[in-house]
C-alpha cells in the first residue's frame, strides 16, 4: 500500500480524487462554505434571510457586469467576483423567490441596450476604451423595477444593505412615510423682514425627493400612526403634550431622527408681546433623559483641527473659525450605514452629546470632534475676537466629543405616570431605534449646497456630504427591523491597526510640537515688535539687538525642527520594529511551530506503537 501511495499512479490517484472530490461537493452542496473571516464577510446575516423568507412572490435579478471589459483591472474583478458570490447565495437562501442572471453587456450588443434601458449608468474608461457596466436590475412579478446603477468600489461594506434594501422595496413598493415637525423656516415663506419670497432648503426638497415627506403641527397631540420616521428640527419649547406623543411614539416602535441645537444660526427668534427672544436653542432633555443621553446646556463646540478657515484678504493668512467645523471621514462612524463612505460634513456652533450614565440603551457616536476640541458658553459665539479667543484657548485633550449618535436599547417611558386623559399609556420599550444631531444648521443650503449656473440654469452643487448623511439617516431608520440589522460588514481589505495606532500615538506628539513651534513664532514676533517700537524716551533699536533677535530666533526654530524629525523617525523607527517582528514570526516561528506540531504528533505515533509492541502477544 505505501508502495502504491508514494508511486506515480498513487499521486495521479491521489490528485484525481481531489478533483473529484471538489467537483461533486460544487454540483451537490452549491451553497454551503464556510466562513473565517473576523466579520463574516462572505456570509448572509440573519436579517437578509429574514427578508428573503418574507418575499411572497419571485424577484429576477439580473446583474450587469462587463467581464470582457475588465480583464486588467484586478480590484475590480476582485469585487465583482464577491457581489456574484453573494448573489448566488440570495439565490441559494431564497429557494426559488430569486432567479439570478448574469450579463456581459458587450459593446453595441442587445445586452448593452437593455443595460442602458434600466437606467444603469456605464462608467468610461478613457478614450477608445469601453464603459463599464456594474450594476444590478430587480424586477418583481408585476415588472415593477428597482436598481443599483453602480457598485461602488469604496463601499463595499453597503454591499448587503444595498442588495437586500432592492428586494425589501421590490417587496413593499411603498415610499416611507417621514413626518416632519420643524420650528425653523425649512418650506420656504415670505420674510416680513426682507420683503422677499424664501425658496424651501434644499434638503428639504432632496427629501421629499425619496420619502413621501408630511408636515406635522407644533402642538400636536399624537403622532399618525402610517409615519415610519418622525423627524424632529429644531423642536422648540415643544408642550408637555407634544413630547409625551413622541415618547409614547417612540415605545410604540416609531423611529425618530432628532436635530436638536444649543445654538441655531437659522432659528428667525420669536416675539413675545413686541419683543424678539434672543433664545435660539432647542432640546429635549425630558425625553432624552429617558432614551439615555443628555445635550450639554448652554455649550456649543469649538474645534481647533477641524475649523473652517476664511480668507482676511489677497495675500493675508487664513482666519480659522472654531466654532465652523468640516468633519473628514476619520471624524465619522464607518461602520454605521448612515455615516459609511462619506467624506465630509459641515456644521456651526454644533453641541455636545453624553450618554448618562447607567443608561440601558447604547449610545453609538456617528460624528466626533478631533482632540483640539472644548466646550464652551454660547456667549463667545458673538463676542469681539471670538475666533482668536478660542484658537488660544483649545488644548489637546484624551476624547473627542460626540456631536451625533444613534440610540438603541430597552428604556423606560419619560412619563412614568401618563399624562391627564392618557393615564394607561406605554410605559416601556424593549427596543428603540434614534439618531440625534446636535446641530441644526447642518441643514441649511450655506453648510453644503452652493447654486452653479450651467447653460443658463441655476442647478445644486454639493461641496459636502450633509444631505447624503441626512437621506442614510431616514433610510436606514425607515426600514424593518430585518434591514436594520443588516449593519455595515465591514470592508474586505483588513488594515494595519497596529500601525495606524503608531501613526495616531506620532501624530499626537507632533501636534503638540507644532502648536509649542506655533507659540515660540507669537513670542518672537512679538520680541521684535517690542524692539523695533520706536519710542521718545528711547533710541531706535540697534541693528545688532536685531540681528541677535533673529538669530535667537532661527535657533529655536531650528531646534523644534529638529526635534519634530526626531518624532518623525522615532514613528519610522517603531514601525520598522514592528515589521522586523512580523518577518521573524512569519520566516522563523511559523515554520518552527509547524515543525514543533510534526516532531509532537510523530512523538505520540511512535509512543503509541512502542505501547502496541510491548502489550502484544509473543508467538
Amino acid at each position: 500500500m505505501k508502495r502504491l501511495m508514494y508511486s506515480g499512479f498513487g499521486l495521479l490517484l491521489i490528485a484525481l480524487l481531489f478533483l473529484a472530490f471538489n467537483i461533486s461537493t460544487g454540483l451537490l452542496l452549491p451553497g454551503v462554505r464556510l466562513d473565517l473571516t473576523q466579520q463574516k464577510l462572505y456570509s448572509i446575516s440573519g436579517g437578509t434571510r429574514q427578508i428573503l423568507s418574507g418575499l411572497e412572490q419571485p424577484i429576477d435579478l439580473y446583474f450587469f457586469y462587463s467581464d470582457s471589459a475588465t480583464k486588467g483591472l484586478v480590484p475590480l474583478r476582485g469585487y465583482a467576483t464577491r457581489v456574484q458570490e453573494l448573489l448566488k447565495a440570495y439565490e441559494y437562501e431564497a429557494k426559488g423567490k430569486i432567479r439570478l442572471q448574469i450579463i456581459d453587456p458587450l459593446p453595441f450588443s442587445e445586452e448593452e441596450d437593455r443595460a442602458n434601458g434600466f437606467g444603469l449608468q456605464a462608467a468610461p474608461m478613457g478614450p477608445g476604451a469601453a464603459p463599464i457596466y456594474f450594476g444590478l436590475v430587480g424586477i418583481d412579478a408585476q415588472n415593477n423595477a428597482q436598481i443599483i446603477p453602480l457598485f461602488p468600489l469604496d463601499q463595499e461594506e453597503r454591499l448587503e444593505y444595498d442588495i437586500s434594501r432592492l428586494l425589501q422595496t421590490l417587496e413593499k413598493p411603498k415610499r416611507p412615510v417621514v413626518g416632519l415637525l420643524s420650528s425653523l423656516p425649512v418650506n420656504g415663506g415670505f420674510d416680513i423682514k426682507s420683503q422677499r419670497k424664501n425658496e424651501p432648503w434644499m434638503l428639504i426638497k432632496e427629501v421629499r425627493r425619496e420619502f413621501d415627506l408630511r408636515d406635522l403641527r407644533n402642538d400636536i397631540t399624537q403622532i399618525p400612526e402610517d409615519i415610519d420616521v418622525l423627524m424632529l428640527l429644531h423642536p422648540k419649547q415643544l408642550s408637555q403634550s407634544t413630547q409625551y406623543a413622541v415618547d409614547q411614539y417612540v415605545l410604540a416602535g416609531g423611529k425618530v431622527l432628532a436635530f436638536v441645537d444649543p445654538l441655531s444660526e437659522q432659528d428667525p427668534g420669536s416675539e413675545y408681546f413686541g419683543i424678539t427672544s434672543q433664545d435660539k436653542s432647542s432640546d429635549l432633555a425630558p425625553l432624552f433623559k429617558a432614551w439615555g443621553l443628555r445635550m450639554l446646556p448652554n455649550k456649543i463646540l469649538g474645534d481647533g483641527s477641524y475649523a473652517l478657515f476664511d480668507r482676511a484678504g489677497e495675500g493675508q493668512h487664513a482666519i480659522p473659525r472654531p466654532f465652523t467645523l468640516e468633519l473628514p471621514a476619520v471624524a465619522l462612524n464607518q461602520d454605521d450605514l448612515s455615516t459609511a463612505g462619506l467624506e465630509s460634513i459641515n456644521l456651526s456652533t454644533a453641541g455636545i452629546l453624553e450618554p448618562i450614565e447607567d443608561a440601558t440603551t447604547h449610545f453609538i457616536p456617528l460624528m466626533r470632534s478631533s482632540d483640539v476640541a472644548m466646550a464652551f458658553d454660547t456667549g463667545h459665539f458673538d463676542s469681539a475676537n471670538a475666533n482668536a479667543e478660542v484658537m488660544r484657548e483649545l488644548i489637546p485633550r484624551s476624547e473627542p466629543h460626540v456631536i451625533a449618535a444613534r440610540i438603541q436599547g430597552a428604556i423606560q417611558s419619560a412619563f412614568p405616570s401618563g399624562m391627564d386623559g392618557h393615564p394607561n399609556g406605554l410605559k416601556e420599550a424593549k427596543e428603540i431605534n434614534l439618531i440625534v444631531v446636535a446641530d441644526t444648521d447642518l441643514l441649511s443650503d450655506r453648510m453644503w449646497v452652493q447654486m452653479e449656473d450651467i447653460d443658463g440654469r441655476l442647478a445644486p452643487h454639493p461641496w459636502a456630504d450633509n444631505a447624503f448623511f441626512v437621506i442614510n439617516a431616514l433610510d436606514t431608520l425607515s426600514g424593518s427591523d430585518a434591514l436594520n440589522s443588516v449593519r455595515s460588514r465591514g470592508r474586505y481589505s483588513r488594515p494595519f491597526t497596529r500601525v495606524e495606532q503608531l501613526q495616531r500615538d506620532a501624530e499626537a506628539r507632533l501636534r503638540e510640537k507644532y502648536y509649542l513651534l506655533q507659540q515660540s513664532l507669537e513670542q518672537t514676533e512679538l520680541k521684535l515688535a517690542q524692539l523695533q517700537e520706536t519710542r521718545e524716551d528711547k533710541p531706535v533699536m540697534s541693528s545688532a539687538e536685531q540681528q541677535m533677535a533673529v538669530r535667537q530666533f532661527i535657533q529655536e526654530k531650528v531646534r523644534i525642527r529638529k526635534e519634530l524629525r526626531e518624532v518623525q523617525y522615532q514613528l519610522n523607527a517603531d514601525i520598522d520594529s514592528l515589521g522586523r517582528t512580523l518577518k521573524v514570526i512569519n520566516i522563523a516561528a511559523v515554520p518552527l511551530l509547524l515543525t514543533l506540531c510534526v516532531l509532537i504528533v510523530w512523538g505520540l505515533r511512535r509512543a503509541h506503537r512502542l505501547v502496541v509492541a510491548r502489550h502484544k502477544p509473543r508467538d
